[in-house]
This record gives structure tokens, sequence and C-alpha cells, in this order.
């Protein structure tokens, strides 16, 4: 019901709450000790709140810089008469706010700066077809590009570092190639007399300097993050909550210069425009794992896969061609639940030690399961919420982007999925 949200027409928020909290119902009536249910129930609710709160940070950031035409930064730098040129450019720009605010913010920006720039629709599509690999891709390779890679690096199943020095590369092949093929298509110049836009137009009194002002202070903000968790060890929503109030007093005292009385622009109003559908969608989706876990089910999954296949890239691999049919959030999550993350100095000499140091922090799993549930979702329109978003403002049909672009997507996933493998040869050791 998830996967099928938009012609079930059902809201997918709705259905992962009531999924989650009737799994809890039948767990509870199957255990014998009602406590300890509860108990279970508050400690992953921790967890989870973690997640929840960092992107209610991250979104209302996002939501300031949106709502004061901050994009237009970058959009104003647009400035391209070739259909060939602007696909690479619309693919790179897409691919590198990706990481920053996040895949699904960036799709929707980029997809509204394309309908100043391209009227032909059909041309429209594929550059929106680009827009929705490079936000999955550059999203891959962030710890807050992505909610899965954002779920990856709270645990601490990644770093920093070693998630942009290991999937960046492939992440960037996973774009070159769908644009090397998708180019021929676009032929000719745009018959726009100017190229350059602004994603948003003049906001009252608001300067190009203060527009600036916002978009490099959410910038920053954002990229503290990281930096903030490598200091002080702290979970990430604390330094996500610093930017957040950093970014609220500078625009109070903006606004007090100014003597504005509305409160459009203000923090205080952006929280109420957040989509709380998607932070409840999180919610229900990551108690549903939990109780999974709890009951033992992922447990049972993790040993079928290990005896069956026991290999970590065709799972993660597996993972990837069903992120792009199922949502990828879930699956990261039941990823996360199955195999604890190892300590390097606890994995006994002998026996299964290569195979177990694939699960230690940083290991190839969690590296490629963030590759290719991120880069997977581009598959099928459906498999990303950044596709989702696209397809609603532009109106792709799911036949279209599966006959045209998921070959080509496919392509570049696999390539991206070889170049991770080459590098663990060149710079792990082998696979």
């Amino acid at each position: 019901m998830i996967a099928l949200e938009q012609p079930l027409k059902i809201n997918k928020a709705a259905t992962a709450l009531l999924l989650s909290m009737i799994l809890w119902l039948i767990y509870s009536m199957s255990s014998k000790s009602i406590d300890g249910i509860n108990s279970s129930v508050l400690n992953h609710m921790g967890d989870i709140t973690e997640i929840l709160f960092f992107l209610l940070g991250a979104m209302t950031i996002v939501k300031m810089v949106d709502a004061h035409g901050g994009f237009s930064v970058i959009a104003n730098r647009i400035d391209t008469h070739s259909k060939r040129k602007l696909l690479w450019i619309i693919g790179f720009i897409t691919f590198f706010m990706s990481p920053v605010f996040d895949n699904m913010t960036t799709a929707i920006v980029m997809t509204m700066l394309l309908r100043r720039l391209v009227k032909n629709q059909r041309e429209r599509w594929v550059y929106a077809a680009v827009i929705i690999i490079a936000a999955n891709a550059g999203g891959a390779w962030s710890p807050i590009g992505d909610v899965t890679t954002t779920m990856l690096w709270i645990k601490g199943n990644v770093t920093t570092k070693s998630l942009c020095s290991f999937v960046l590369l492939p992440s960037i092949v996973s774009l070159v190639v769908p644009i090397l093929c998708l180019a021929p298509m676009l032929k000719g110049e745009l018959p726009n007399a100017t190229i350059t836009a602004d994603v948003k137009p003049a906001i009252g009194n608001i300067t190009y300097q203060e527009k600036k002002t916002m978009f490099y202070l959410g910038i920053g903000g954002l990229l503290f993050v990281p930096v903030f968790k490598a200091l002080t060890g702290l979970p990430p929503f604390i330094g996500m909550m610093i930017s957040l109030s950093v970014v609220w007093i500078n625009t109070d005292i903006l606004y007090n210069k100014k003597n504005s009385t509305t409160g459009e622009y203000r923090v205080s109003n952006a929280l109420h425009r957040i989509d709380i559908e998607t932070i409840l969608f999180f919610l229900g989706i990551l108690m549903a794992v939990a109780v999974l876990q709890e009951a033992g089910i992922l447990n049972a999954l993790a040993q079928w896969l290990d005896a069956k296949i026991h290999n970590v890239y065709i799972i993660d691999v597996l993972l990837g061609f069903l992120s792009s049919i199922v949502d990828n959030v879930p699956l990261v999550a039941a990823g996360i639940s199955m195999y604890p993350l190892h300590m390097a100095t606890a994995i006994p000499a002998g026996g299964d030690y290569a195979y177990m140091m694939h699960f230690v922090q940083d290991g190839t799993f969690w590296e490629f399961l963030s590759y290719c549930s991120g880069v997977g979702g581009s598959l099928f329109i459906i498999g990303s919420a950044a596709g989702v978003v696209v397809m609603g403002i532009e109106k792709i049909s799911f036949m279209w982007y599966m006959k045209r672009i998921s070959f080509y997507a496919l392509l570049g996933f696999l390539a991206g999925a070889a170049v991770y493998m080459l590098e663990c040869v060149i710079f792990k050791g082998g696979l």
C-alpha cells in the first residue's frame, strides 16, 4: 500500500502508522510480560526520536532557505542555450545540492527551476529523469543527503569521511552513465532568449545580499552537523538543533531590524509548514521494523541470507533492486536491525572472520548498502521520494519512465557498483 500510494490515494503515513501499531499489538498478545513490551517500545522510541528531531531541524532550515529565495544563488548561475550542456549542468548541480539539502528537497527545487528553462514537455521529462537520478546518487554519499544514510550515520555504522571517500566516485559514475546515454535524445538549442532564472520571486524588501546570507547560513548550518559530531561525539540532532537555533535567531534579528510585523518568513511560521506527514511516515516505518527486530524475524532473515547467499555485495544489490519498488527507508532500517554492528577487536580469528569484518564500522556492507539503497531507488520512478515528487510535479507516467529511463538508470547503478567493488580491491585488500 505504501508503494502504491499514488493509485490508491491513501497517504503512506497513515498506512505506516496503522501497520506499526497493529504489529506491536499482535506482538504484545504473544508476550507474557507487558512490562517488557513497554520497556522495548520506550527503548526503540528513544532511538527513533533522535532521527525524527534531526529530520525536523534539517527540514526547517531548508524550508527557510527556500522561503527566502536562497536557491536563486545557484539558479542565477545557469546560463547556456545548449540542450545537452544544460543536461550536464542540471545533473551536476542537483548531484552536489542533494548531499546538503537532501534528495527530495533538491529534486523539488530543481524541477521547479526546470519548468522555467524548458518549455517542451517531452524534453523536460528527460531533464526531470536526470534530476531524479542525480538527486538519489548525490544523497547516497552524504550523511545528511538521504534519510537512509542519515540513519546509518546516526547509528554509527558509517562515518562521514569513509562514506564520502568510498561512495562518492561510484555515485558520480551512476549519474554520468545515464547522462551519456540520454544526451543524444536532446538536439539543438533552447529557444529562450535568456536561460538565467530565479527560483523564487522577489520577497518584500529582502535584498539579494540577504538571500545570499540565508543560503550560506543554511549550508553552513547543515555542514556544521557532521563536524559537530566528529568533534564532540554527541548525537547529531544536538548539532542540528544548534544550527536551527542560529538560523532562527538570525531571521528574528533581520525582521526586527526591518520593523516587520509579518511573521510569514520567520522560523516560527516555517514550523507550521513542515511536512509532518513525512515525519509520521518515518515514525511508522521505524516502529514497524523495530517490532520485527524484537520478534526475532529480522535476525532469522539475516541468518537465512548468510546461509544461502553469504555475500554482502549480492545482498546489497538485491536490497538495491527492492528499493526501486519498496521505499528504501524500511529496507535500510531492516538491514541495520538484521546485522548488528561488530567491533573489529571483538571478532574471533579464524572461521568467518573476513566475512564478519564487512559489518564493522565503515565496513563494506554498510557503505555499499548506502549506495545501493539510494541509487537503486532511481530504477523506477516510484522507487524514491525524489522520483515520486518529480512524478507529481511533471505528471510523468510510470510506463514512460520505465521504457525510456529505467534501463539507463540500471546501467549507471551497475557501473557504480562495479566501481565500488574495484575500490574495495584496490584500497581494502580485496572483496
